[in-house]
């Protein structure tokens, strides 16, 4: 082969490459990720997950040693593909996008309730967050759902087969834009799986109380507070990558979450 015929016999063998890698990509994201502002520059994954993950655990090893004292990670324990394309933005739109939504502000105390319909949210809402931003500014859609209004999805997702003894299982869905996320709160015990984009999570034991603002965001947290901790002073920090992995935190625990994408997720609460 001539040398300059070679040449675009390997440029068009690149491109087809890159189509075919772009292709999957929006596949891969279920179509959440839009054009248009970029996410905030702080967002990044930790240099080192520090919660221990856990592709083998039984249940009596999750109760001896989990469950009570310290989150963990949890693989291959359920198969949700089948949740996993229902919640397309296309599908969800489809299915949902005329029902009513409530919204929450992004602070811990959630003070603020707003309602309105799920298209106008995905459409006009979910936007990567602002650094500048208060959190009783931000609004989330994560928590308050109508259960029965979305039965039809929820009915297909499968939760980690573990329980506590006394407790009933209650589930959260949430979809929300890059940048976005929870200050630090805490409640009891839960699971959170990341459907789409990912989730990176900050965690103290219930007798180490953060220093936090409770109407900063964490993105606001993560610019200003997190640079000045001691090494010592630092959270467990862990980012759940969708369709892996679901995060197990224990009763009373400190956490917050950012969002490093737009990101759909579920927890299955405890209580």
């Amino acid at each position: 082969m001539a040398p300059g015929a070679r040449l675009l016999f390997l440029l068009a063998v690149w491109t087809l490459a890159a189509l075919a890698r772009h292709g999957a990509g929006k596949a891969g994201d279920g179509g959440w990720q839009r054009p248009g502002p970029g996410a905030p520059a702080a967002l990044a994954e930790e240099h080192r997950c520090a919660v221990e993950r856990r592709g083998d655990l039984s249940y009596s090893e999750f109760v001896q040693h989990y469950a009570f004292s310290r989150p963990v990670i949890l693989q291959g324990l359920t198969d949700n593909s089948r949740f996993r394309a229902l919640c397309s933005r296309e599908r969800l739109l489809a299915s949902f996008g005329d029902s009513v939504v409530r919204l929450s502000t992004a602070n811990t105390y959630s003070y603020r309730k707003v309602d309105l319909p799920f298209q106008e949210y995905v459409e006009h809402l979910l936007y990567p967050q602002d650094p500048t931003s208060l959190g009783n500014d931000t609004l989330y859609f994560f928590g308050d759902n109508n259960f029965s209004e979305w039965a039809s999805l929820f009915q297909h997702y499968s939760p980690p087969p573990f329980s506590l003894l006394g407790t009933t299982a209650a589930y959260s869905f949430g979809i929300a834009g890059a940048g976005s996320g929870v200050p630090f709160h805490w409640h009891g015990p839960g699971f959170s799986e990341v459907i789409y984009g990912r989730k990176r999570w900050f965690l103290y034991p219930p007798e180490k109380t953060p220093d936090f603002h409770p109407n900063k965001t964490t993105l606001a947290w993560l610019q200003d507070m997190y640079p000045t901790l001691a090494p010592s002073a630092r959270p467990l920090e862990c980012t759940v990558q969708a369709g892996e992995q679901v995060l197990y935190f224990p009763d009373r625990w400190w956490h917050a979450t950012l969002n490093l994408d737009t990101s759909v997720f579920i927890s299955t609460f405890l209580s």
